[in-house]
Protein backbone atom coordinates (compact mmCIF):
# COMPACT_ATOMS: atom_id res chain seq x y z
CA UNK A 1 0.00 0.00 0.00
CA UNK A 2 2.54 2.35 0.92
CA UNK A 3 4.86 1.54 -2.08
CA UNK A 4 1.60 1.97 -4.22
CA UNK A 5 1.33 5.27 -2.64
CA UNK A 6 4.81 6.35 -3.40
CA UNK A 7 4.15 5.74 -6.83
CA UNK A 8 1.12 7.80 -6.97
CA UNK A 9 2.62 11.03 -5.40
CA UNK A 10 5.90 10.01 -7.70
CA UNK A 11 3.51 10.32 -10.35
CA UNK A 12 1.47 13.22 -9.23
CA UNK A 13 4.76 15.12 -8.67
CA UNK A 14 6.12 14.33 -12.05
CA UNK A 15 2.96 15.72 -13.78
CA UNK A 16 3.63 18.81 -11.84
CA UNK A 17 6.87 18.98 -12.90
CA UNK A 18 5.53 18.50 -16.64
CA UNK A 19 2.88 21.00 -16.44
CA UNK A 20 5.34 23.50 -15.15
CA UNK A 21 8.02 23.31 -17.69
CA UNK A 22 5.34 23.09 -20.28
CA UNK A 23 4.03 26.43 -18.92
CA UNK A 24 6.94 28.17 -19.13
CA UNK A 25 7.97 26.66 -22.64
CA UNK A 26 4.93 28.18 -23.91
CA UNK A 27 5.32 31.10 -22.07
CA UNK A 28 8.92 31.33 -23.72
CA UNK A 29 7.29 30.99 -27.03
CA UNK A 30 4.60 33.59 -26.37
CA UNK A 31 6.74 36.77 -25.18
CA UNK A 32 4.55 39.06 -23.37
CA UNK A 33 4.70 42.64 -25.97
CA UNK A 34 4.79 46.24 -24.68
CA UNK A 35 4.30 48.79 -27.50
CA UNK A 36 5.37 52.63 -26.21
CA UNK A 37 3.52 54.90 -28.43
CA UNK A 38 4.75 58.31 -28.28
CA UNK A 39 2.86 61.28 -29.75
CA UNK A 40 4.96 63.91 -31.57
CA UNK A 41 8.60 62.74 -31.00
CA UNK A 42 10.98 63.36 -33.15
CA UNK A 43 13.94 61.38 -35.30
CA UNK A 44 16.03 63.69 -33.52
CA UNK A 45 14.36 64.30 -30.23
CA UNK A 46 16.08 61.45 -28.24
CA UNK A 47 19.82 61.35 -27.16
CA UNK A 48 19.96 57.92 -28.41
CA UNK A 49 19.77 59.38 -32.16
CA UNK A 50 22.17 61.84 -31.36
CA UNK A 51 20.91 65.07 -29.50
CA UNK A 52 23.52 66.48 -27.51
CA UNK A 53 21.13 69.18 -25.45
CA UNK A 54 18.78 67.03 -24.10
CA UNK A 55 19.33 63.19 -22.24
CA UNK A 56 16.83 60.74 -22.15
CA UNK A 57 18.77 57.94 -20.07
CA UNK A 58 15.71 55.37 -19.50
CA UNK A 59 15.21 55.63 -23.69
CA UNK A 60 18.89 55.34 -24.19
CA UNK A 61 19.14 51.90 -22.04
CA UNK A 62 16.41 50.18 -24.25
CA UNK A 63 18.41 51.31 -27.10
CA UNK A 64 21.84 49.77 -25.41
CA UNK A 65 20.08 46.53 -24.67
CA UNK A 66 18.09 46.63 -28.16
CA UNK A 67 17.72 47.07 -31.83
CA UNK A 68 17.69 50.34 -32.99
CA UNK A 69 16.59 51.80 -36.93
CA UNK A 70 17.66 54.14 -38.37
CA UNK A 71 14.90 53.89 -40.78
CA UNK A 72 11.26 53.06 -39.59
CA UNK A 73 8.32 54.98 -41.08
CA UNK A 74 4.72 55.68 -39.40
CA UNK A 75 2.73 55.69 -42.83
CA UNK A 76 1.82 59.41 -42.30
CA UNK A 77 2.62 62.87 -40.85
CA UNK A 78 -0.37 63.16 -38.42
CA UNK A 79 -1.44 61.01 -35.35
CA UNK A 80 -5.20 59.75 -36.11
CA UNK A 81 -3.75 57.86 -39.83
CA UNK A 82 -0.80 56.67 -38.07
CA UNK A 83 -2.81 54.77 -35.00
CA UNK A 84 -5.24 53.49 -37.73
CA UNK A 85 -2.53 52.11 -39.62
CA UNK A 86 -0.77 50.69 -37.25
CA UNK A 87 -3.54 49.20 -35.52
CA UNK A 88 -5.35 47.51 -38.66
CA UNK A 89 -2.11 46.92 -41.08
CA UNK A 90 -4.52 49.30 -44.16
CA UNK A 91 -3.38 52.72 -45.12
CA UNK A 92 -5.68 54.80 -43.56
CA UNK A 93 -5.98 56.71 -46.57
CA UNK A 94 -7.72 53.42 -47.98
CA UNK A 95 -10.98 55.08 -45.67
CA UNK A 96 -12.77 57.68 -45.47
CA UNK A 97 -12.55 59.66 -42.50
CA UNK A 98 -9.50 58.99 -41.30
CA UNK A 99 -8.22 62.38 -40.74
CA UNK A 100 -7.46 64.24 -37.78
CA UNK A 101 -10.50 63.21 -35.67
CA UNK A 102 -12.35 65.55 -34.23
CA UNK A 103 -12.93 64.97 -30.37
CA UNK A 104 -16.62 63.86 -30.73
CA UNK A 105 -15.70 61.29 -33.37
CA UNK A 106 -17.49 57.92 -33.93
CA UNK A 107 -15.00 54.63 -33.94
CA UNK A 108 -13.33 54.85 -37.29
CA UNK A 109 -12.16 51.16 -36.74
CA UNK A 110 -14.69 49.20 -38.02
CA UNK A 111 -15.65 46.17 -35.67
CA UNK A 112 -15.22 42.96 -36.51
CA UNK A 113 -12.22 43.40 -38.55
CA UNK A 114 -8.54 42.03 -38.06
CA UNK A 115 -6.48 44.41 -35.91
CA UNK A 116 -3.39 44.17 -33.89
CA UNK A 117 -4.76 43.61 -30.72
CA UNK A 118 -7.13 41.06 -31.93
CA UNK A 119 -4.60 39.23 -33.39
CA UNK A 120 -3.22 38.90 -29.98
CA UNK A 121 -6.48 38.27 -27.85
CA UNK A 122 -6.95 35.81 -30.35
CA UNK A 123 -3.40 34.29 -29.01
CA UNK A 124 -4.99 34.04 -25.73
CA UNK A 125 -3.15 37.09 -24.29
CA UNK A 126 -4.66 39.89 -22.09
CA UNK A 127 -4.63 43.34 -24.09
CA UNK A 128 -4.55 46.78 -23.12
CA UNK A 129 -4.96 49.98 -24.40
CA UNK A 130 -3.83 52.94 -22.13
CA UNK A 131 -3.07 56.38 -22.76
CA UNK A 132 -4.16 58.52 -25.94
CA UNK A 133 -6.63 56.87 -28.12
CA UNK A 134 -7.96 59.16 -30.83
CA UNK A 135 -10.04 56.80 -33.10
CA UNK A 136 -13.22 57.72 -32.52
CA UNK A 137 -15.86 55.89 -30.34
CA UNK A 138 -19.44 55.21 -30.43
CA UNK A 139 -21.54 54.18 -33.71
CA UNK A 140 -22.43 56.13 -36.59
CA UNK A 141 -24.44 58.68 -33.85
CA UNK A 142 -21.51 59.63 -31.95
CA UNK A 143 -19.89 59.27 -28.47
CA UNK A 144 -22.57 59.31 -25.56
CA UNK A 145 -20.24 60.61 -23.24
CA UNK A 146 -23.11 59.99 -20.30
CA UNK A 147 -23.67 56.34 -21.02
CA UNK A 148 -21.79 53.51 -22.94
CA UNK A 149 -19.33 54.58 -24.94
CA UNK A 150 -19.02 51.57 -27.85
CA UNK A 151 -17.79 50.23 -29.70
CA UNK A 152 -14.33 51.33 -29.07
CA UNK A 153 -10.97 49.35 -28.21
CA UNK A 154 -13.31 46.77 -26.37
CA UNK A 155 -14.72 45.86 -29.88
CA UNK A 156 -11.55 45.89 -31.65
CA UNK A 157 -9.58 43.20 -29.68
CA UNK A 158 -8.67 44.98 -26.28
CA UNK A 159 -9.36 43.26 -22.95
CA UNK A 160 -9.29 46.31 -20.90
CA UNK A 161 -8.43 50.36 -21.76
CA UNK A 162 -8.15 53.16 -20.02
CA UNK A 163 -8.01 56.16 -22.57
CA UNK A 164 -8.70 59.92 -23.42
CA UNK A 165 -11.01 59.84 -26.36
CA UNK A 166 -8.54 61.88 -28.54
CA UNK A 167 -5.68 64.75 -27.54
CA UNK A 168 -4.71 66.61 -24.97
CA UNK A 169 -6.06 70.22 -26.63
CA UNK A 170 -9.32 68.51 -27.86
CA UNK A 171 -12.47 68.29 -25.52
CA UNK A 172 -13.84 66.29 -23.69
CA UNK A 173 -11.15 66.43 -21.27
CA UNK A 174 -12.22 63.40 -19.21
CA UNK A 175 -10.32 59.87 -18.93
CA UNK A 176 -12.65 56.95 -20.32
CA UNK A 177 -12.04 53.16 -18.57
CA UNK A 178 -13.52 50.48 -21.02
CA UNK A 179 -17.36 51.61 -21.81
CA UNK A 180 -17.62 54.60 -19.04
CA UNK A 181 -16.31 58.29 -18.34
CA UNK A 182 -14.35 57.51 -15.29
CA UNK A 183 -15.79 59.89 -12.29
CA UNK A 184 -18.66 60.80 -14.02
CA UNK A 185 -21.39 62.23 -11.86
CA UNK A 186 -24.61 61.64 -13.71
CA UNK A 187 -26.03 65.10 -12.15
CA UNK A 188 -23.82 66.98 -14.25
CA UNK A 189 -23.87 65.31 -17.59
CA UNK A 190 -21.17 66.34 -20.10
CA UNK A 191 -22.65 68.02 -23.49
CA UNK A 192 -19.75 68.10 -26.60
CA UNK A 193 -20.08 70.10 -29.80
CA UNK A 194 -17.60 70.76 -32.16
CA UNK A 195 -19.90 73.29 -34.48
CA UNK A 196 -21.10 76.09 -31.63
CA UNK A 197 -20.32 76.91 -28.43
CA UNK A 198 -22.67 75.20 -25.93
CA UNK A 199 -23.03 75.85 -22.35
CA UNK A 200 -21.40 79.14 -20.34
CA UNK A 201 -18.15 77.79 -19.53
CA UNK A 202 -15.23 80.48 -20.74
CA UNK A 203 -13.64 80.58 -23.84
CA UNK A 204 -10.30 81.58 -24.73
CA UNK A 205 -11.43 83.68 -27.15
CA UNK A 206 -14.07 85.51 -24.66
CA UNK A 207 -11.96 84.97 -21.94
CA UNK A 208 -7.97 85.42 -22.59
CA UNK A 209 -7.53 86.79 -19.21
CA UNK A 210 -8.27 83.23 -17.50
CA UNK A 211 -5.81 81.21 -19.57
CA UNK A 212 -2.61 80.01 -17.76
CA UNK A 213 -1.43 79.78 -20.96
CA UNK A 214 -2.19 81.64 -24.22
CA UNK A 215 -2.96 79.88 -27.54
CA UNK A 216 -0.50 80.88 -30.91
CA UNK A 217 -3.31 79.67 -32.98
CA UNK A 218 -6.76 77.95 -32.42
CA UNK A 219 -7.59 76.39 -29.24
CA UNK A 220 -9.19 79.32 -28.11
CA UNK A 221 -12.71 77.65 -26.87
CA UNK A 222 -13.66 76.17 -23.88
CA UNK A 223 -11.07 76.80 -21.30
CA UNK A 224 -10.08 73.62 -18.77
CA UNK A 225 -7.75 73.98 -16.56
CA UNK A 226 -6.44 77.53 -17.65
CA UNK A 227 -6.17 76.28 -21.10
CA UNK A 228 -8.20 76.61 -24.37
CA UNK A 229 -9.28 73.71 -26.19
CA UNK A 230 -10.09 72.79 -29.64
CA UNK A 231 -14.07 72.29 -29.38
CA UNK A 232 -16.64 73.19 -27.04
CA UNK A 233 -17.81 71.10 -23.53
CA UNK A 234 -19.64 71.74 -20.38
CA UNK A 235 -20.72 69.26 -17.51
CA UNK A 236 -18.64 66.37 -16.18
CA UNK A 237 -16.34 68.74 -13.83
CA UNK A 238 -15.82 66.16 -11.20
CA UNK A 239 -14.22 63.63 -14.23
CA UNK A 240 -11.92 66.80 -15.81
CA UNK A 241 -8.50 65.59 -15.55
CA UNK A 242 -5.37 67.73 -14.58
CA UNK A 243 -2.96 68.20 -17.48
CA UNK A 244 0.06 68.06 -15.15
CA UNK A 245 -1.32 64.50 -13.61
CA UNK A 246 -1.93 62.66 -17.00
CA UNK A 247 1.68 61.26 -17.25
CA UNK A 248 1.26 59.60 -13.66
CA UNK A 249 -2.25 58.63 -14.10
CA UNK A 250 -1.46 56.86 -17.32
CA UNK A 251 2.04 55.44 -16.49
CA UNK A 252 0.35 53.95 -13.28
CA UNK A 253 -2.44 52.20 -15.50
CA UNK A 254 0.19 50.75 -17.65
CA UNK A 255 1.85 49.79 -14.39
CA UNK A 256 -1.21 48.30 -12.98
CA UNK A 257 -2.35 46.23 -16.36
CA UNK A 258 1.23 44.48 -16.45
CA UNK A 259 1.40 43.38 -12.59
CA UNK A 260 -2.34 42.24 -13.41
CA UNK A 261 -1.39 39.91 -15.86
CA UNK A 262 2.04 39.21 -15.04
CA UNK A 263 1.53 35.63 -15.15
CA UNK A 264 -0.66 35.51 -18.05
CA UNK A 265 0.94 36.63 -21.66
CA UNK A 266 0.04 39.81 -22.57
CA UNK A 267 -0.19 43.30 -25.05
CA UNK A 268 0.23 46.27 -23.64
CA UNK A 269 -0.57 49.27 -25.97
CA UNK A 270 0.94 52.23 -24.15
CA UNK A 271 -0.11 55.03 -25.97
CA UNK A 272 1.97 58.01 -24.35
CA UNK A 273 0.39 61.82 -24.84
CA UNK A 274 3.48 63.04 -24.09
CA UNK A 275 5.33 65.66 -26.10
CA UNK A 276 1.86 66.76 -27.97
CA UNK A 277 0.58 69.94 -26.95
CA UNK A 278 -0.90 71.12 -24.06
CA UNK A 279 2.38 70.58 -23.02
CA UNK A 280 1.96 70.66 -18.89
CA UNK A 281 4.41 68.48 -16.98
CA UNK A 282 4.56 68.11 -13.08
CA UNK A 283 6.64 70.63 -11.07
CA UNK A 284 9.26 67.91 -10.76
CA UNK A 285 9.79 68.17 -14.68
CA UNK A 286 9.14 72.05 -14.92
CA UNK A 287 12.60 73.82 -16.03
CA UNK A 288 14.54 70.92 -16.25
CA UNK A 289 15.32 70.42 -19.68
CA UNK A 290 16.63 74.28 -20.36
CA UNK A 291 14.49 73.40 -23.59
CA UNK A 292 10.64 74.85 -22.11
CA UNK A 293 7.82 72.91 -21.68
CA UNK A 294 8.45 70.49 -25.05
CA UNK A 295 11.98 69.55 -23.44
CA UNK A 296 10.51 69.03 -20.40
CA UNK A 297 7.73 66.70 -21.89
CA UNK A 298 10.53 64.88 -23.38
CA UNK A 299 12.29 64.25 -19.87
CA UNK A 300 8.61 63.43 -18.82
CA UNK A 301 8.51 60.83 -21.44
CA UNK A 302 11.80 59.39 -20.82
CA UNK A 303 10.37 59.09 -17.04
CA UNK A 304 7.16 57.06 -17.86
CA UNK A 305 9.53 54.94 -20.03
CA UNK A 306 11.92 54.27 -17.08
CA UNK A 307 8.68 53.27 -14.72
CA UNK A 308 7.29 50.92 -17.73
CA UNK A 309 10.95 49.09 -17.33
CA UNK A 310 11.68 49.06 -13.74
CA UNK A 311 8.07 47.01 -13.88
CA UNK A 312 9.06 44.67 -15.78
CA UNK A 313 12.41 44.12 -13.83
CA UNK A 314 10.66 44.18 -10.59
CA UNK A 315 8.50 41.17 -11.27
CA UNK A 316 10.86 39.33 -13.25
CA UNK A 317 9.35 39.74 -17.14
CA UNK A 318 12.31 41.77 -18.73
CA UNK A 319 13.50 38.48 -20.09
CA UNK A 320 10.48 37.61 -21.94
CA UNK A 321 8.88 40.84 -22.91
CA UNK A 322 9.48 42.35 -26.00
CA UNK A 323 9.32 46.47 -25.71
CA UNK A 324 8.87 48.05 -29.20
CA UNK A 325 9.08 52.03 -28.97
CA UNK A 326 8.60 54.36 -31.76
CA UNK A 327 6.15 57.84 -32.51
CA UNK A 328 2.97 58.46 -34.48
CA UNK A 329 4.79 61.43 -36.30
CA UNK A 330 7.68 63.39 -36.70
CA UNK A 331 7.94 66.51 -34.63
CA UNK A 332 6.21 69.86 -34.71
CA UNK A 333 7.65 72.78 -32.11
CA UNK A 334 4.85 75.61 -32.01
CA UNK A 335 1.18 73.81 -32.43
CA UNK A 336 -1.02 75.75 -31.21
CA UNK A 337 0.04 77.45 -27.84
CA UNK A 338 2.81 79.91 -26.91
CA UNK A 339 4.46 77.66 -24.03
CA UNK A 340 8.18 79.02 -25.10
CA UNK A 341 9.05 75.86 -27.29
CA UNK A 342 10.21 77.65 -30.02
CA UNK A 343 11.97 80.75 -27.77
CA UNK A 344 13.78 77.76 -25.93
CA UNK A 345 14.78 75.26 -28.48
CA UNK A 346 18.18 76.88 -28.83
CA UNK A 347 20.30 74.44 -31.10
CA UNK A 348 18.29 71.11 -30.64
CA UNK A 349 16.98 70.06 -33.52
CA UNK A 350 13.73 68.04 -33.41
CA UNK A 351 13.96 66.20 -36.65
CA UNK A 352 17.91 65.72 -36.39
CA UNK A 353 19.45 65.80 -40.07
CA UNK A 354 16.29 65.56 -41.77
CA UNK A 355 13.52 68.05 -43.54
CA UNK A 356 10.25 69.43 -42.69
CA UNK A 357 8.26 67.62 -39.69
CA UNK A 358 4.66 66.86 -38.37
CA UNK A 359 2.44 67.14 -41.37
CA UNK A 360 5.03 67.26 -43.79
CA UNK A 361 5.70 64.86 -46.97
CA UNK A 362 9.63 65.50 -46.06
CA UNK A 363 11.38 62.72 -44.34
CA UNK A 364 10.47 64.11 -40.77
CA UNK A 365 6.97 64.06 -41.83
CA UNK A 366 7.27 59.99 -41.07
CA UNK A 367 10.19 59.17 -40.35
CA UNK A 368 10.86 58.26 -36.45
CA UNK A 369 12.82 56.46 -33.86
CA UNK A 370 12.21 53.22 -33.38
CA UNK A 371 13.43 50.80 -30.84
CA UNK A 372 12.95 46.90 -29.90
CA UNK A 373 14.20 45.22 -27.30
CA UNK A 374 13.59 41.00 -26.24
CA UNK A 375 16.56 40.09 -24.64
CA UNK A 376 18.62 37.14 -25.53
CA UNK A 377 16.41 37.18 -29.04
CA UNK A 378 17.24 40.24 -30.87
CA UNK A 379 20.93 40.96 -30.58
CA UNK A 380 21.65 44.77 -29.90
CA UNK A 381 22.65 47.36 -32.25
CA UNK A 382 21.72 49.22 -35.05
CA UNK A 383 19.78 47.96 -37.86
CA UNK A 384 19.27 50.16 -41.46
CA UNK A 385 15.95 47.80 -42.64
CA UNK A 386 13.27 49.25 -44.14
CA UNK A 387 10.49 49.16 -41.16
CA UNK A 388 7.12 50.41 -41.65
CA UNK A 389 4.36 50.37 -38.59
CA UNK A 390 1.58 48.73 -40.96
CA UNK A 391 3.48 45.43 -40.94
CA UNK A 392 3.25 45.27 -37.32
CA UNK A 393 0.20 42.91 -37.47
CA UNK A 394 1.76 40.76 -39.89
CA UNK A 395 4.97 40.62 -37.74
CA UNK A 396 3.25 39.68 -34.66
CA UNK A 397 0.86 37.40 -36.11
CA UNK A 398 3.88 35.56 -37.81
CA UNK A 399 5.31 35.47 -34.44
CA UNK A 400 2.20 33.98 -32.54
CA UNK A 401 1.49 31.63 -35.99
CA UNK A 402 -2.05 33.42 -35.63
CA UNK A 403 -3.83 33.68 -39.05
CA UNK A 404 -5.83 36.91 -39.55
CA UNK A 405 -8.03 38.31 -42.34
CA UNK A 406 -5.83 39.89 -45.20
CA UNK A 407 -8.53 41.31 -47.16
CA UNK A 408 -8.78 43.46 -44.18
CA UNK A 409 -4.82 44.26 -43.35
CA UNK A 410 -4.47 44.53 -47.24
CA UNK A 411 -1.01 46.50 -46.55
CA UNK A 412 0.51 44.86 -43.55
CA UNK A 413 3.45 42.42 -44.88
CA UNK A 414 5.23 39.76 -42.69
CA UNK A 415 8.69 42.07 -42.02
CA UNK A 416 9.31 40.12 -38.68
CA UNK A 417 12.81 38.71 -39.35
CA UNK A 418 13.63 42.49 -40.13
CA UNK A 419 11.78 43.85 -36.67
CA UNK A 420 14.13 41.29 -34.78
CA UNK A 421 17.42 42.10 -36.29
CA UNK A 422 17.69 38.82 -38.38
CA UNK A 423 18.03 40.40 -41.99
CA UNK A 424 18.20 44.20 -42.97
CA UNK A 425 16.22 43.35 -46.06
CA UNK A 426 12.98 44.71 -44.39
CA UNK A 427 10.12 46.09 -46.44
CA UNK A 428 10.75 46.90 -50.30
CA UNK A 429 8.61 50.08 -50.40
CA UNK A 430 8.12 52.78 -47.84
CA UNK A 431 5.06 54.68 -48.90
CA UNK A 432 4.10 57.86 -46.97
CA UNK A 433 1.75 59.83 -46.90
CA UNK A 434 0.69 63.48 -45.19
CA UNK A 435 -1.98 64.60 -48.07
CA UNK A 436 0.18 64.35 -50.67
CA UNK A 437 1.68 60.38 -51.41
CA UNK A 438 5.59 59.60 -51.74
CA UNK A 439 7.24 55.95 -51.82
CA UNK A 440 10.61 55.30 -50.60
CA UNK A 441 12.72 52.11 -52.60
CA UNK A 442 16.12 51.77 -51.43
CA UNK A 443 17.99 55.14 -51.44
CA UNK A 444 15.42 56.45 -53.89
CA UNK A 445 12.56 58.70 -52.87
CA UNK A 446 9.55 59.65 -55.01
CA UNK A 447 7.03 63.09 -54.25
CA UNK A 448 4.42 62.81 -56.20
CA UNK A 449 3.22 66.55 -57.46
CA UNK A 450 0.79 68.89 -55.66
CA UNK A 451 -0.89 72.12 -55.54
CA UNK A 452 -1.15 72.20 -51.78
CA UNK A 453 0.42 75.00 -49.90
CA UNK A 454 4.02 74.54 -49.29
CA UNK A 455 4.14 76.01 -46.32
CA UNK A 456 2.68 76.12 -43.02
CA UNK A 457 2.93 79.46 -41.55
CA UNK A 458 1.10 78.45 -37.82
CA UNK A 459 3.92 75.82 -37.29
CA UNK A 460 6.55 76.69 -39.52
CA UNK A 461 6.76 73.41 -41.30
CA UNK A 462 7.75 72.94 -45.08
CA UNK A 463 5.01 70.34 -45.98
CA UNK A 464 6.78 69.07 -49.11
CA UNK A 465 4.24 70.29 -51.60
CA UNK A 466 5.14 71.00 -55.17
CA UNK A 467 3.68 71.20 -58.51
CA UNK A 468 6.59 69.70 -59.73
CA UNK A 469 7.55 66.06 -59.32
CA UNK A 470 10.26 65.63 -56.71
CA UNK A 471 13.08 62.85 -56.56
CA UNK A 472 15.79 62.26 -54.06
CA UNK A 473 18.94 60.45 -53.50
CA UNK A 474 18.36 59.79 -49.28
CA UNK A 475 22.22 58.04 -49.52
CA UNK A 476 23.76 61.40 -50.60
CA UNK A 477 20.95 63.74 -49.84
CA UNK A 478 18.99 62.96 -46.27
CA UNK A 479 18.06 66.48 -46.05
CA UNK A 480 16.26 66.85 -49.09
CA UNK A 481 17.54 69.63 -50.55
CA UNK A 482 18.66 68.75 -54.43
CA UNK A 483 15.60 67.72 -55.88
CA UNK A 484 17.02 64.96 -59.33
CA UNK A 485 13.84 64.87 -60.70
CA UNK A 486 15.04 65.75 -64.24
CA UNK A 487 18.11 64.22 -64.02
CA UNK A 488 16.50 60.64 -63.45
CA UNK A 489 13.26 60.77 -65.40
CA UNK A 490 13.36 56.60 -65.95
CA UNK A 491 13.28 56.64 -61.75
CA UNK A 492 10.45 59.20 -61.68
CA UNK A 493 8.53 56.96 -63.87
CA UNK A 494 9.21 53.77 -62.08
CA UNK A 495 8.57 54.94 -58.60
CA UNK A 496 5.15 56.98 -60.11
CA UNK A 497 4.12 53.98 -61.53
CA UNK A 498 4.75 51.72 -57.95
CA UNK A 499 2.57 54.05 -55.86
CA UNK A 500 0.13 53.95 -58.36
CA UNK A 501 -0.39 50.49 -58.04
CA UNK A 502 -0.30 50.39 -54.37
CA UNK A 503 -3.00 53.38 -54.80
CA UNK A 504 -4.93 51.16 -57.02
CA UNK A 505 -4.39 48.14 -54.47
CA UNK A 506 -7.99 47.78 -52.65
CA UNK A 507 -9.52 48.41 -56.14
CA UNK A 508 -8.77 45.24 -57.63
Amino acid sequence: MQKRLLSYTLAFLFLLVLAETTSIAQSAKRPNVVLIYADDIGYGDLSCYGTAKIKTPNVDRLASQGLRFTNAYATSATCTPSRFSLLTGEYAWRQKGTGVAPGNASLIIRPGRSTLPGVFKAAGYQTGAVGKWHLGLGGPEGPDWNGELKPGPIELGFTHSYIMAATGDRVPCVYVENHRVVNLDPNDPIRVDYNQKIGDWPTGRENPELLNMKHSHGHDMTIVNGVGRIGWMTGGKAALWKDEDMADVFTGQAIRFIEANQKNPFFLYFATHDIHVPRVPPPRFVGKSGLGPRGDALLEFDWEVGEVLKTLDRLGLTNNTIVVLSSDNGPVVDDGYQDQAVEKLGDHKPAGPLRGGKYSAFEAGTRVPLLVRWPGEVKAGVSKAPISQVDFLADFAALLKQPYNQADAMDSENQLDALLGRNLSGRALIVEHAGTWSVVEGNWKYIEPSNRVAFDKNTSTELGNDPKPQLYNLATDLGEKHNVADQYPGRVQQLKAQLQRIREKDAQ
